[in-house]
């Protein structure tokens, strides 16, 4: 009985993170659609409906002005839909009949909300959890001496480069780099120690950079290297720095200051992965539809709350970027043929452009729903 019940508290538990992921992508959508009704609405355009999810209307709401608020039963999407934007319509305010100029600007609002929405939450996540600047949590003695780093130091240059997430300076990635880049005769210069049965090669010259009190140190610690050697005959080099380290949390001032580019840093990974995917550096197995990042953000989220608040301006400035690329359906699709209207003096065929757009929804429809299978199946 007591396992039946385990079993269902785990099942529960799972469905609720499922739950918050789901109310996270629907978050994330109703924010890009808010993006063009506000612009919609500063620049008086006539907007018919402002849908949260998709299908069959759960809960409908007129207003005085003739808008419909909806709340629909697919809560994976959601619409502003604008009167003539995909029909011709006599009315001053419909959608086609503003100037090119004011419906580019409609059209960008979405993406611009998604990564101001991601600025947002850069800003929450470096004051409430911290990211990528470490402060040293725990030290352990056998290692490093505790009179030369403190805890509570906060890690601000490895080997006199800063680590920051955006330029790719991680702390791991500038410490296995530092290792990487030292000469034969540097790595030649160890004294050879055994701390808990295993012998290390000890380096005395990690330089590093810390923050201790508001004043900021140079300091020497120590660098282990302990060496596997494999089935194979080859060896392994492992890295060892004798201390523990937690995301620093930064302060209100800090936060503003660092949220802008941390935001950027995400949208910048996104362009990095696209351009891999073209060029074949990542296959199919990495990417995913609406359910796999459904999954995905749940699972991450079960592991550690804090995840979730990594993932949030991650997903805001994916969404940003996917949503401002030339695809048919897309509105950076939608930004080019109304660029191409301004600059003609008149529009391509509105049949054209509506197969266009029709044809790539339902391409990008296909596509979503053969990853989500594929990742079933893997």
């Amino acid at each position: 009985m007591l396992s039946l019940l385990a079993s269902f508290a785990s099942v529960m538990t799972t469905v609720g993170y499922v739950l918050l992921a789901l109310l996270v992508l629907l978050v994330m959508i109703t924010i890009h659609e808010a993006g063009h009704y506000t612009m919609g609405k500063i620049f008086g355009f006539k907007i018919n409906e402002f849908a949260i999810g998709f299908g069959k209307a759960i809960f409908k709401r007129t207003l005085k002005s003739g808008e419909v608020f909806s709340i629909r039963i697919i809560p994976l999407g959601g619409y502003c839909a604008f009167a003539g934007e995909d029909e011709d319509d006599n009315d001053p305010n419909a959608f086609n009949n503003k100037a090119p100029w004011k419906r580019l600007i409609v059209q960008f609002g979405g993406v611009l909300f998604n990564f101001l929405s991601a600025i947002i939450f850069a800003f929450i996540l470096l004051v409430a959890f911290g990211y990528d600047i470490p402060r040293v949590s725990n030290i352990n003695q056998d290692f490093q001496d505790a009179s030369v780093l403190h805890t509570n130091d906060v890690i601000r240059e490895i080997d006199n480069k800063g680590i920051n997430f955006v330029t790719g300076d991680t702390a791991n990635n500038l410490l296995n780099n530092f290792y990487v880049n030292m000469t034969e005769e540097e790595k030649a210069d160890y004294e050879t120690v055994s701390i808990d049965g295993k012998e290390y090669k000890k380096y005395n010259n990690l330089a590093l950079t810390v923050e201790r009190d508001g004043e900021l140190l140079d300091i020497m610690v120590n660098f282990y290297v302990h060496t596997t050697e494999q089935i194979d005959g080859s060896t392994t080099d492992t890295i060892y720095v004798g201390f523990s380290t937690t995301p620093y949390k930064h302060n209100f001032v800090e936060g503003l200051a660092r949220c802008v580019p941390l935001a950027a840093g995400f949208a910048w990974q996104v362009l990095v992965f696209l351009w891999m995917l073209i060029t074949g550096g990542v296959g199919i197995a990495d990417i995913g539809g609406p359910f796999t990042t459904i999954s995905t953000i749940a699972e991450f989220s079960q592991a550690n709350i804090a995840n979730l608040f990594v993932f949030l301006p991650f997903i805001a400035a994916n969404l940003a970027i996917f949503n401002i690329l030339p695809i048919p359906a897309l509105d950076g699709s939608r930004m080019v043929f109304t660029t191409i209207e301004w600059i003609r003096g008149k529009p391509v065929n509105r049949k054209v452009e509506g197969y266009i757009h029709m044809v790539g929804m339902l391409v990008l429809f296909a596509l979503v729903i053969f990853v989500d299978i594929y990742h079933l199946f893997i």
